[in-house]
């Protein structure tokens, strides 16, 4: 994939910036209590966190771009497509935000059954990633050739894992509230 190492670091920052924009950030050496939005009033507003993940949507547009190759008949026919799917993997970011919300307005008082339930629907977003996925795989292919299709998908996932890398980077583990 190439991607100088400025835009690479832009992704990986607005991607934290993206699901977290401040709501939950990384547990402090101390054990102190991380800062969430609706308890410390420093967290990124929504406004600020949806004009992020509008410069990241458009940012990794421009990644795709660059490292898929297609011709201008297939970049008619495969930007539309690439939309619709784009707009059905933000409804899922919606969600996984929500759920990082949550998280960060509880941390400190997290029950055992909270803790599987952020578990369980964590694991039901991801999922939902990869119906997503599996869903477009023929319709991209539809406009596009196989190895171009394969292409789509390998620099959406890797897109996908820097920013999923970093988010939890910033998510403290839940068995450390109160330490």
């Amino acid at each position: 994939m190439i991607v100088n190492n400025k835009t690479a670091m832009m992704l990986m920052f607005a991607g934290v910036c993206f699901l977290c924009g401040s709501p939950v950030t990384a547990q402090p050496a101390t054990g102190q209590e991380p800062a969430a939005s609706s308890k410390s009033g420093q967290g990124a507003s929504d406004q600020d966190i949806q004009l992020l993940r509008k410069d990241i949507r458009s940012q990794k547009k421009q990644l795709i771009a660059a490292n898929l190759n297609l011709t201008d008949a297939e970049a008619m026919k495969f930007w539309p497509v690439y939309d619709q799917y784009q707009a059905e993997y933000t409804k899922i970011g919606d969600a996984k935000l929500a759920l990082i919300k949550e998280y960060a307005q509880n941390w400190g008082t997290v029950t055992d059954e909270q803790a599987l339930d952020y578990l369980k629907r964590s694991e039901e977003i991801n999922e939902s990633v990869i119906q997503l996925r599996k869903k477009y795989v023929p319709l991209v292919n539809q406009v596009l050739p196989g190895k171009k299709t394969a292409t789509f998908f390998q620099l959406e996932r890797r897109i996908e894992m820097l920013i999923d890398v970093q988010v939890a980077s910033e998510i403290p583990l839940v068995q450390r509230q109160g330490q």
